[in-house]
C-alpha cells in the first residue's frame, strides 16, 4: 500500500509524525505537508507562484518533504510524479491537532488534503484529534495522545482501500484519550455547528482600526447518532464525506420557477 501523508499544521506538528510511524507499519508512506501551519485553509490552491519543496528530517529522524504550498497542493504533488516511481493508492490526512466537525469540516486543510484523493482517484481519510487547542497555539501543558487514533487509522486505511467506494473520503475524529479509555469506534453522520463569534473593534500602536470576529468557540446541536456525540461518548467517529454537492431536492424545486424565461430576448 503507497500512503501519501500530508496536513495543515505543518511539517513539523507532531500529529504528523505519529500518523507516519503508524502508517510506515502497513505501508509505503510519502510524508509531504505544508512548511508552515496552514489551518482553515480549505481546498485552497497556488496559483501565479511556484511551489518549492525541500527535504527535512522530523523529529524522529524520518524524512518528510515540506512544501511552500497547500495540504491540496502537497497530495497533488505526488500524484503528479514528484517521487519518480510512486502512484499513491490512498492520501491520509492528519493527525489534525483540533477536532474538525460537524460542518467545520468545509473549512478544514486536513479535510482537504484528503478530499483531493476523490480527485486523483484514490480513497483518503482525515484524522483530527480533540485537544483544547491547536498545536500552533498549545502551551503544553496538555497531554495528546496520538498513538491510539494514529494505529487506528493504519488499521482503517487497509479497510479504506478494499473497500470504500470510489468518490468518497472518512473523516475521522478522536478524543483525546489514552487507548485504554476509549469505548471503541462508530460510524456517524457530520453534526451541526452553531457560530458565537462577535465583530470586535481592535487598533494597532499606528491607529490603525482592524476587527477580531473569530473570538468564541463554537457550539453544536446534540443529536444522537453525529460525531459530535461519539466523541462524548468516547468514541472514535468515523464519517464518510464526498464532494457531490448538488441539491438533488433542490434540483426539482429549480425546475418548476422556469428560468429560461429570465433570459430576455
Amino acid at each position: 500500500m503507497r500512503i501519501v501523508l500530508t496536513n495543515d499544521d505543518g511539517i513539523d506538528a507532531p500529529g504528523l509524525l505519529a500518523a507516519r510511524r503508524a502508517l510506515e507499519e502497513v505501508g509505503d508512506v510519502i510524508t509531504v505537508a505544508p512548511d508552515r501551519n496552514r489551518s482553515g485553509v480549505g481546498r485552497s490552491i497556488t496559483f501565479g507562484a511556484e511551489l518549492y519543496v525541500e527535504e527535512r528530517r522530523m523529529a524522529d529522524g524520518g524524512v518528510g518533504y515540506a512544501c511552500s504550498g497547500t495540504p491540496v497542493d502537497c497530495v497533488r504533488l505526488v500524484a503528479l510524479g514528484m517521487v519518480q516511481g510512486f502512484r499513491p493508492d490512498i492520501v491520509v490526512s492528519g493527525i489534525n491537532h483540533g477536532e474538525n466537525l460537524g460542518d467545520d469540516i468545509t473549512y478544514s486543510g486536513t479535510v482537504a488534503g484528503a478530499l483531493e484523493a476523490i480527485v486523483i482517484g484514490v480513497p483518503g481519510i482525515a484524522v483530527s484529534l480533540s485537544t483544547g487547542r491547536p498545536w500552533h497555539g498549545a502551551d503544553g501543558r496538555e497531554e495528546l495522545h496520538f498513538e491510539p487514533v494514529a494505529r487506528f487509522t493504519a488499521r482503517l486505511a487497509g479497510l479504506a482501500l478494499e473497500g470504500l467506494p470510489p468518490g468518497r473520503i472518512l473523516n475521522v475524529n478522536a478524543p483525546n484519550l489514552p487507548e485504554e479509555e476509549l469505548r471503541g469506534a462508530r460510524v456517524t453522520r457530520l453534526g451541526r455547528r452553531f457560530y458565537q463569534d462577535e465583530l470586535i473593534e481592535v487598533r494597532d500602536e499606528n491607529g490603525r482600526v482592524g476587527y477580531n470576529i473569530y473570538n468564541n468557540p463554537p457550539g453544536h446541536h446534540d443529536e444522537e447518532g453525529t460525531d459530535f456525540a461519539a466523541l462524548k461518548a468516547r468514541q472514535i467517529s468515523v464519517t464518510p464525506v464526498h464532494l457531490d454537492l448538488t441539491d438533488a431536492a433542490g434540483l426539482k424545486e429549480l425546475e418548476s420557477w422556469d428560468i429560461g424565461r429570465l433570459v430576455l430576448r
